[in-house]
Parts: C-alpha cells; sequence; structure tokens
C-alpha cells in the first residue's frame, strides 16, 4: 500500500468513526475548496489553440525536440 492510500485510509477511517458534524463540514469545506482550486477555466483562445495543437499533431506536424534544439542554436549563431 503506498502512502497515499495509507493516508486515504486512515482518514476514511477517522470520517466514518467521527459524531461530530462541526468537524465533517469543516473538512467538506476544505474540499469544496480544493475541488474548485483543481478547476482550470480556458479562454476561448487557449481552447483554440489546444484544438490547433491536436490537428498539428494528427498531420504529423511536429518537431522533434533535438530537431528544434538544432534549428534553435542556427537561429542563436
Amino acid at each position: 500500500m503506498t502512502a497515499l492510500e495509507t493516508i486515504k485510509n486512515s482518514l476514511i477511517d477517522r470520517i466514518l468513526a467521527t459524531r461530530n458534524e462541526r468537524l465533517l463540514e469543516a473538512v467538506k469545506t476544505i474540499f469544496d475548496a480544493t475541488d474548485s482550486e483543481d478547476t482550470l477555466t480556458l479562454s476561448s483562445e487557449q481552447i483554440e489553440m489546444l484544438k490547433m495543437s491536436d490537428d498539428d499533431i494528427l498531420n504529423n506536424r511536429v518537431v522533434s525536440q533535438s530537431e528544434l534544439d538544432k534549428m534553435d542554436s542556427e537561429w542563436g549563431g
């Protein structure tokens, strides 16, 4: 069992065992606050750029890292 799984199981056990409503409300508030922080809202321009990137990948319009490094060194002189 990983450390993360151990922590989760420990928290689940403690949540199930408690009868403290204020504690449970506090835990819920923490989860609600973190959920909103994890959500990222993209602008329409960002969404369009991601679609264009997907299209480039699908149509093999990509450059390897080594090719990019070579072009960069040639540009920079």
